[in-house]
């Protein structure tokens, strides 16, 4: 089979430890994103399957109608961005996913770097202290200060742990589920989303991206935030309402925010407002970017190649096309 890959942007795919399964195979990796659509149609026809990296491109009806050699689409995880009815029209199996499951450690753990590259002013004393200059500002103690955890799932139990660990108040809101769960491991639940965010110095947000969350965290939670707090986003850019962060900044409350994800990525040429503001500490959506995680997704990506070409396609997301 010919398989192509595409946005792996570190190009780790042939270094993976999987990767080895795919003799046999004419595997071709694309890293560069590619936004185009007649561009992308020319640069994978030919090919029998292509495994896409998380959701960096979209494939929707107009892009699969125009591969009509395509027969697998392997996605390393979720489906949102991919037109399934399309693909079974076509007869296209989409497989995505496997039994592995990703840690919330990754993202976690970059929750932490942006917070305390924030509120120690890390990447700006970096760059001053190249040209010359020492100590230039000062930082803030984050022991004794509120941490707001806007839900208490998975990432955000392990970002609670750690601000604990560090002597922090842990403050949290959510869905009714995540409230109890905040309870039962001995933390705060805010008395009002009002009092969330007026009462928290640094909110860190880690819910999922749907129909019901989307700009679920709005300019006027914002503006109750702190002058001096600082709002964390390393889950989804389209949870806080479109130019929210933006305004909200430039009005001074919250004072500082740190993000990891943009509504549309990825970002090139530095071209987002965010970057241009000096209270904004941004990363290329780094939060799950670890040689670790990338093993295991990529595996998964192998085994749906594998198992497709043996006749015996898994994790099928739209089973329908298994019966034509």
């Amino acid at each position: 089979m010919k398989v192509a890959v595409i946005d792996d942007y570190q190009n780790t795919f042939t270094e993976m430890a999987a990767y080895p399964l795919l003799k046999g195979h004419e595997v071709t990796v694309f890293p560069e994103p590619e936004r185009d659509t007649d561009r992308l149609v020319a640069k994978l026809q030919g090919f029998d399957a292509v495994v896409l990296t998380q959701q960096r491109t979209f494939f929707p009806r107009a892009l699969i109608e125009r591969l009509p050699d395509l027969k697998l689409i392997a996605q390393t995880t979720g489906t949102a961005h991919i037109d399934l009815e399309a693909c079974t029209e076509h007869g296209i199996v989409v497989s995505a996913g496997s039994n592995a499951r990703g840690l919330p450690n990754d993202t976690a753990e970059l929750t932490w770097a942006l917070i305390l590259a924030s509120v120690r002013h890390i990447p700006f004393e970096v760059d001053a202290l190249k040209q010359g200059k020492w100590q230039t500002t000062n930082g803030i103690s984050l022991y004794g200060r509120t941490l707001g955890i806007y839900a208490l799932g998975n990432i955000g139990s392990v970002v609670a742990a750690a601000g604990k660990a560090f002597g922090m108040r842990v403050l949290c809101w959510g869905r009714d589920a995540s409230l109890r769960h905040a309870e039962e491991l001995g933390y705060e639940v805010a008395k009002s989303r009002e009092a969330f965010f007026e009462d928290s110095d640094i909110i860190s947000i880690h819910l999922p991206l749907n129909v019901s969350t989307r700009g679920i965290v709005t300019a006027e939670d914002l503006g109750r935030m702190k002058a001096d707090a600082l709002v964390v986003n390393t889950s989804r850019a389209g949870l806080i309402a479109e130019g929210a962060l933006e305004s909200s900044l430039k009005a001074g409350r919250p004072g500082f925010a740190a993000v990891d994800v943009f509504e549309e990525e990825p970002v090139v040429n530095a071209d987002h407002p965010l970057l241009h503001m000096d209270n904004v500490v941004a990363t290329p959506h780094l939060g799950y970017v670890t040689r670790d995680r990338y093993e295991t997704m990529y595996a998964g990506c192998v085994d749906h190649v594998v198992a497709f070409a043996k006749g015996e396609p898994i994790f099928v997301q739209n089973p329908d096309v298994l019966k034509k």
